[in-house]
């Protein structure tokens, strides 16, 4: 039985770090163009419910590319469910 239980566990915490890495996209792999910014074409990809507006919205810098940090933002707030 503490075989069974602790086996469960142990794929519970893989699946949960799966998803996690699912969840959170890689800025390298988005940047598609390795431009070093992620465009809003290149962010849809990622996300597709990814609105022009909130693409913008993120764009602190408005150079029309998500820097790294903007794009870690970004993820971050999209993550979190609306309440």
């Amino acid at each position: 039985m503490k075989k069974i239980i602790l086996s469960s566990l142990v794929v519970l915490g893989l699946s949960t770090a799966a998803f996690a890495q699912a969840a959170a996209p890689d800025f390298a792999t988005i940047d598609a163009d390795a431009s070093g910014g992620v465009s809003l074409a290149e962010a849809q990809v990622a996300l597709p419910d990814l609105t022009e507006e909130a693409f913008t919205a993120a764009d602190l810098d408005a150079n029309g590319e998500l820097s790294a940090e903007e794009f870690a933002t970004l993820t971050a707030t999209a993550a979190v469910p609306a309440s």
